[in-house]
């Protein structure tokens, strides 16, 4: 029968096996088992030391890129005041730099309120002749690139602490007292980007990574077996953020090198959309007709017929078979009743081209 003292000894060891054979699933995951990834190095301008291999990278920026986040969203509170981290602005600026996709213009509120405290200083007369501090020198920000975190901490302890219970007596408790204090960490984070001038959603990616502590080794076996298993319990929250933001952010650089504007079929954007609501406007049209709708004479839709490549010969007013002809392509194209005629939505979306 073996003693309390040998189940002790064989379940330590039985434990301390399986954490050392499964090292593979607690390691830092980002977006597949193997990942071990978090952001380090430098970048400065276009160059870059010590950035992770794993990051990826442009050969040419896209453009210009301003960080905005949410400062009164639930996970921007919990990531200052519960984990005591700085802003997500702070990782995403080397990561974003470090890949050349981007160029990270200034648009927080103590980066802008430097360079006005400049500018007044200039404007002042108290700077040095060749400052060079005047106006029109800032560079627009063609994207806004904004960040959100979700956060999940899962305890493992509930499982461990019922198999101790079966387990009887010391090597039971040993065995509870491991789990309880094994967490797994994990966080989801989505990043999306606008761009400015239209403020049309150009891209949107996911990413996440998960972390296992093993806390209760060190406390049962000491601090040296503890830190032998990757000092775990002692690995701050932020590697998980981090991992995830650079699982989103390579993301979004692969959907974005073959990226594909978005259009609405015969029309821009912003000009009414394909789906008509009752008693609206109709698809394609950002009025209803007769209703402030614009209203061309015949020789006008000849003449923009024309100009559009609807071929209606010399523009005289009378609506011939040539017209009707060119008015029915003009209107398949357009998501419109192919009638031939000049009606009232045809008029709406003629002038408007």
């Amino acid at each position: 029968m073996p003693t309390p003292k040998h189940l002790a000894l064989t379940a330590g060891a039985v434990l301390a096996a399986l954490a050392l054979a499964g090292c593979e699933t607690t390691d830092m995951k980002m977006g597949s088992a193997d990942s071990k990834t978090v952001a380090t190095g430098s970048a400065a301008g276009a160059a870059t030391s010590g950035a992770s291999g794993q990051l990826e990278r442009c050969a040419s920026p896209l453009g210009t890129v301003s960080l905005v986040e949410n400062q009164n969203a639930g996970w921007y509170t919990i990531l200052r005041n519960e984990y005591k981290l700085p802003p997500t602005a702070n990782l995403l600026r080397l990561l974003v730099q470090q890949s050349n996709c981007f160029i990270i213009v200034e648009r927080s509120a103590a980066g802008m309120n430097a360079m006005n405290r400049e500018r007044e200083l200039m404007a002042s007369g108290q700077m040095r002749q060749g400052s060079q501090m005047g106006g029109g020198q800032m560079v627009a920000s063609d994207y806004a690139m904004s960040p959100e975190i979700i956060f999940s901490e899962g305890d493992t302890g509930g499982v461990g602490g019922a198999l101790g219970g079966l387990i009887g007596g010391r090597a039971g408790g040993l065995f509870g007292a491991v789990a309880a204090g094994t967490k797994t960490r994990e966080a989801s984070t989505m990043l999306t980007l606008v761009d400015n001038r239209s403020g049309v959603q150009v891209a949107a990616s996911e990413g996440s990574a998960s972390k296992t502590d093993f806390g209760g080794f060190g406390s049962l076996f000491g601090g040296s077996a503890g830190g032998g298993l990757g000092g775990y319990q002692n690995t701050p929250q932020g590697k998980v953020i981090t991992a995830a933001f650079m699982d989103a952010y390579n993301q979004m650089v692969r959907a974005l090198r073959g990226y594909k504007a978005q259009s609405v079929q015969g029309q821009g954007l912003g000009g009414g959309g394909r789906l008509g609501v009752d008693g609206g406007a109709g698809p394609s049209r950002t009025s209803i007709p007769g209703q402030g709708g614009k209203t061309l004479s015949m020789r006008e839709a000849q003449a923009r017929l024309n100009e559009l490549g609807y071929n209606v010969g010399t523009p005289d007013g009378s609506g011939g078979p040539k017209t009707a002809t060119a008015l029915r392509a003009f209107q398949r194209d357009n998501g419109l009743q192919p009638s031939g005629r000049l009606d009232a939505a045809t008029q709406d979306v003629l002038a408007g081209k």
